[in-house]
């Protein structure tokens, strides 16, 4: 068993923020040979991000290699169109008629390349909104996941892209079925995922619980519970985890581990659809308790009487968690802020996936900088280097810096 079983497939990437390098992250790190199409001069505008956006370009263009390319110069397409004819997959998420202004569109290769798969991750799929740019934000909020995060009256954006990331991945399904199609019909087509569908599917459950229980949804943090103990605590200390208890027979553990003798023998928690009913004073009552003990002997209790629990983390705690560290889940990627020579290697999160024996996919090429694999990804269709001397003269292509 391979952790690249996508070795031997070329994708050109024309993307940038989170969306489209995610979904090339991907495919270049389950094997694929993806080539990040920035635009000339100054390459995929995600480099020079700050604030919050100042991590996307580290954390979702390693394993791929960097073509810098005017695309709107004639010669530089004509490149493109050398380079499509032995391409597997193009993806795209450049807002709606983007590409095909750049005479990049589906149309435009289709001609060149018949079994070419061809992925557009777009703010929405077809209908009255796809004319509409979109970020993973704003579809946050029209479909309710804002609403249903923050407190009542208090939408909440979720603390970070995870429409971005899921269409990501919805994308990559969607080519991945079109290739499976194209081994049977040797035809490829286009296929698209979009932010707002991807918003709307995680809307599901809430959906179909109203429809089962005629009640209206409730924000997560007033809703009605599935569980009654399944809540944050505080410690001794300043200390906090969160605390599940999700069947009757965790609960008798629970209650046993921490000496818990009355609750235990109180017919009013006897089940969880009943705990459920008195969670008003339960819950402090168990928060009573907990403050008596320190976290780590509360999570090591937590531990022995097997209930779900985990302490309140941060993004930083990461770098450093144990599990992570043991098992392959960090990578050593390379962070600098402008993509140059004053970065540093850090650990960032690999592919949560593992192949036959706990084999995981790892990194075989840093972020690139911009144009870096120039010379080679056009050798590769046929240039020769007085052409590429040319191009890159004329400002056809970006010269890597």
């Amino acid at each position: 068993m391979s952790a690249r079983p996508l070795a031997g497939l070329r994708v050109l990437e024309f993307t940038h923020t989170v969306m489209g390098p995610t979904a090339g992250l991907l495919f270049a790190e389950l094997g694929a040979d993806v080539v990040k199409v920035e635009p000339a001069p100054n390459g995929d505008h995600t480099r020079r991000l700050g604030g919050f956006g100042a991590g996307f370009y580290a954390a979702f263009n390693r394993n791929k290699r960097s073509l810098a390319i005017d695309l709107k110069h004639p010669e530089g397409q004509a490149a493109m169109y050398r380079l499509v004819e032995k391409a597997d997959i193009v993806l795209e998420n450049y807002g709606p008629g983007t590409m095909e202004r750049l005479k990049c569109g589906y149309e435009h290769f289709f001609p060149y390349n018949p079994r070419l798969i061809y992925l557009a991750l777009k703010g929405y799929l077809a209908g009255p909104y796809e004319h509409r740019p979109a970020l993973d934000e704003v579809v946050q909020f029209q479909t309710g996941l804002a609403w249903m995060t923050g407190p009542i009256g208090q939408p909440l954006r979720a603390g970070a892209s995870v429409i971005d990331i899921m269409g990501a991945v919805f994308g990559v399904v969607a080519a991945q079925a079109a290739l499976r199609e194209r081994d049977q019909t040797g035809k490829g087509q286009k296929v698209s995922s979009a932010l707002f569908e991807s918003a709307a599917f995680l809307m599901s459950t809430h959906m179909a619980g109203m429809a089962a229980t005629g009640l209206e949804a409730r924000p997560m943090p007033a809703r009605r519970g599935a569980w009654a103990i399944y809540e944050v605590f505080k410690t001794a200390g300043d200390g906090q985890l969160f605390i599940g208890v999700t069947s009757d027979r965790q609960w008798t553990r629970f209650v046993e581990e921490f000496g818990l003798q009355e609750l235990a023998a109180d017919p009013r928690l006897a089940t969880n659809e009943t705990r459920l009913l008195e969670r008003s004073w339960l819950i402090p009552a168990l928060q009573d308790v907990l403050i008596q003990f320190n976290q780590p002997d509360v999570e090591s209790r937590c531990e022995r009487c097997n209930v779900s629990w985990a302490p309140v983390g941060q993004p930083k705690d990461m770098f450093t968690d144990p599990h992570l560290l043991a098992t392959g889940g960090l990578l050593d990627v390379y962070v600098s802020r402008f993509g140059g020579g004053d970065g540093t290697i850090v650990g960032l999160p690999a592919l949560p996936i593992e192949f036959g024996d706990r084999q995981r996919p790892g990194i075989t090429r840093q972020p690139p900088r911009i144009g870096e694999h120039n010379a080679e990804v056009l050798a590769e269709v046929g240039f020769t280097s007085q052409q590429i001397a040319n191009m890159t003269a004329s400002s056809v292509i970006t010269a890597p810096t």
